[in-house]
């Protein structure tokens, strides 16, 4: 994965440009806590979208709920493309 990955959301009719950085997602992550999402993808959002849109995207993250979807398209966007199986473990016991 390159160290810089840009994504653009489209809102609405604003789209909105984002630069993701892996130190960006490791921190937002480690952030997030069973009582505290909202907070971590809303500075997630903030600081990782082109200086010239954050004042418009503030604006839409009033909503908490917009602020969890926008985050959650970030990172499905982001996410690398890596097919992962679970292989069954065989109903015999080891002895």
């Amino acid at each position: 994965m390159t160290e810089r990955s840009e994504i653009t959301l489209e809102v609405g009719e604003q789209e909105f440009n984002f630069t993701l950085t892996p130190q960006d997602v490791t921190k937002y992550f480690n952030s997030m806590t069973a009582s505290n999402k909202v907070s971590p993808s809303h500075n997630l959002l903030v600081n990782t979208v082109a200086q010239d849109e954050r004042t418009a995207l503030k604006e839409a993250l009033k909503n908490p709920v917009m602020t969890m979807q926008l985050a959650g398209a970030l990172m499905e966007e982001y996410a690398p493309n890596v097919e992962v199986l679970v292989k069954k473990r065989s109903a015999t016991l080891n002895a």
